[in-house]
């Protein structure tokens, strides 16, 4: 009969550990396979991956990557989450936007598992006149509001408050955020607001109402604008601070002055980075708190990002969303706001809206994320990438402040030209496929139907741009689609396959991608002469190039080929007009391709 052991789990403990040089010994033979003579160090870095704000990813963390104690869950500072139960009483509230007054559509939500509205008013938004309707039915008691009314804030706080005086919500009992976020709003526009309406909403709620916030630090303007994950938390630092010095001079203490404060940030579908940015948050905020003399958590509301949404292929949103939402809980974001799948393509309908809300539903109650608290914590590689990216913030932090502050920062444009910086750089891997958009710039489907929905109310403009990661393939494909409307087709390339299947199978469904993603229809069936193509691109393995590349081209450019493109790394092959290879630029390529082929 075996014993089994009274140690635990002890599972490999006949078995000698293995030390981190082994592991790297055992790296270096497989690169060696691969090509790249490296050894030590050498190797590991060959296998890391570069993020943005100077980060890497490593490929092996270990209790020698260890970063500083996160302490406990609702204890500063706050890393493991804000509350000491997380959300395991119930799951994150489910926080859905409205952007128009759609008759049953608040309710709807409502009745199919939202806990809370999330309403834009004013400009871009629901009328500040039509609030009372756009809540006719909603328990003001029960349903948390939040607002975000730019200008008029003011306005649409006063009206939401007579509403609750109005159908009889005890001042106790309302919930929600007021929504005032004057440096939001200046970086979305580019127009400046006065702090005093602001300054006397968060005296209301600090004396009147308990459950009631005035002010959201929003982050997503300097996401949208293209800003790095560090960027994104530096800027928000810097806005709280603000708020909190204009509250100070109003005559709140600050204590009170941070309870005013919701913060609002993007997760996007790096699960572990966004993980990592909700904790590194909390942690920063806390630090900040604490130089002001008080101890404070920092309570998060997390947005789907509106940057990774793409217009092609909109099903692939859900998936893109669902992995964010799942990093939004364990991050342990308070609230969640999933955007639908067809958002960048207009008002989302009633579809689109149940597999919004349903997203968080099914993580919560299904996948049980919330009944845990702080998941990712103890991961070596969550814990360092914290630590990392809480250092790049506060770092981000410290350059805002150092030159003047947030709102000297958004004037003097010079916040402006460190996000559009970031955003160039990550432009050139976009257009590189270094980023790759599945359904866009990645298994692109030229033959899909678009998805049409009604137009959305204009956002607020202005101020940062707007920016998104399909946006250079979009135009691409925008151009080709114009040219179907008015020839009745799109502009093709022949994709001549040199010998047998498995010298040319892999470059070119290469090749095939990588057209597509430009709208350009790859044709790989009967004659060049037969395909409507003026080009050409040959596809198969590099001893074929050598053998009959050359008097292959030639015969192409014979019969009439205005371009020969060989689908491989530029060589001594053939004599061919330009190469395509993974990681060329082929926006780059696309573009001057329709050029050529007339496609305006």
């Amino acid at each position: 009969m075996t014993v089994l052991p009274d140690d635990g789990l002890s599972l490999a403990a006949e078995f000698p550990d293995a030390t981190h040089e082994q592991w790297q010994h055992l790296v270096e033979g497989v690169l060696r396979k691969s090509g790249k003579d490296v050894s030590g160090t050498a190797a590991e870095d060959a296998l890391s991956t570069a993020l943005e704000d100077g980060l890497r990813t490593r490929p092996l963390y270990s209790a020698r990557d260890a970063a500083p104690d996160a302490g406990l869950p609702g204890f500063a500072p706050f890393v493991r989450g804000g509350r000491a139960e997380g959300n395991t009483a119930g799951g994150w509230d489910v926080r859905q936007r409205h952007t128009a007054l759609t008759d049953g559509v608040v309710l709807a939500d409502l009745e199919n598992g939202v806990t809370s509205l999330w309403l834009v008013l004013g400009e871009g938004g629901i009328p500040v006149t039509e609030l009372g309707r756009a809540l006719d039915g909603v328990y003001l008691d029960l349903a948390p509001v939040v607002l975000d009314a730019g200008t008029e804030v003011e306005p649409a706080a006063r009206e939401l408050l007579r509403l609750y005086e109005e159908r009889g919500v005890a001042k106790e009992a309302a919930r929600g955020n007021l929504g005032a976020d004057p440096l939001g709003h200046e970086a979305r526009t580019g127009k400046s607001s006065d702090f005093t309406a602001v300054a006397g909403l968060a005296r209301l709620c600090a004396e009147e109402y308990p459950g009631l916030r005035a002010l959201t630090v929003d982050a997503l303007p300097y996401h949208e604008a293209g800003g790095s994950a560090a960027q994104e938390l530096g800027a928000s630092l810097a806005t709280g601070v603000a708020y909190l010095r204009e509250l100070d001079e109003a005559g709140l203490a600050v204590e009170q002055a941070a309870a005013q404060l919701e913060f609002r940030y993007a997760a996007t579908a790096d699960q572990f980075l966004t993980i990592a940015k909700l904790r590194a948050a909390r942690r920063l905020w806390a630090r900040v708190t604490e130089v002001c003399g008080a101890s404070s958590a920092q309570v998060q509301h997390a947005v789907t990002s509106p940057v990774m949404m793409s217009r092609r292929d909109p099903w692939v949103n859900m998936l893109r969303t669902t992995v964010a939402t799942l990093a939004a809980g364990v991050g342990g974001a308070e609230s969640v706001t999933v955007l639908p799948f067809d958002h960048a393509l207009g008002l989302p309908d009633a579809f689109a809206r149940r597999i919004a809300r349903n997203t968080s539903t099914i993580l919560i109650e299904e996948s049980h994320l919330a009944r845990v608290i702080d998941p990712a914590g103890g991961s070596w590689y969550v814990e360092r990438l914290t630590d990392e990216l809480a250092e790049a913030g506060w770092e981000f932090f410290q350059r805002v402040e150092r030159a003047g502050g947030q709102a000297a920062a958004l004037r003097s444009g010079r916040l402006g030209e460190d996000l559009a910086a970031t955003w160039e750089a990550r432009t050139g891997k976009l257009a590189r496929r270094r980023e790759p958009v599945t359904g866009v710039s990645e298994f692109p489907n030229l033959a899909e139907q678009l998805v049409a929905r009604e137009p959305a109310p204009e956002p607020r403009s202005g101020g940062l741009p707007r920016v998104r990661r399909d946006e250079a393939y979009e135009a691409l494909r925008a151009r080709s689609d114009a040219h179907l409307a008015a020839t009745g087709s799109r502009p093709r390339i022949f994709l001549a396959a040199l010998g047998p299947a498995a010298a040319h199978t892999a470059r070119l469904t290469f090749a095939s991608n990588l057209f597509q993603a430009g709208g350009i229809e790859p044709v790989t069936a009967g004659t060049f002469a037969e395909s409507g193509a003026t080009e050409v691109c040959l596809c198969s393995s590099d001893a074929l190039y050598e053998e009959q590349g050359e008097s292959v081209a030639a015969e192409f450019r014979s019969a009439g080929a205005a371009q020969v493109f060989l689908a491989g790394r530029p060589g001594q092959y053939t004599d061919v007009d330009a190469y395509v290879f993974a990681g060329c630029d082929a926006v780059a390529v696309l573009s001057a391709t329709l050029d050529r082929m007339g496609v305006s």
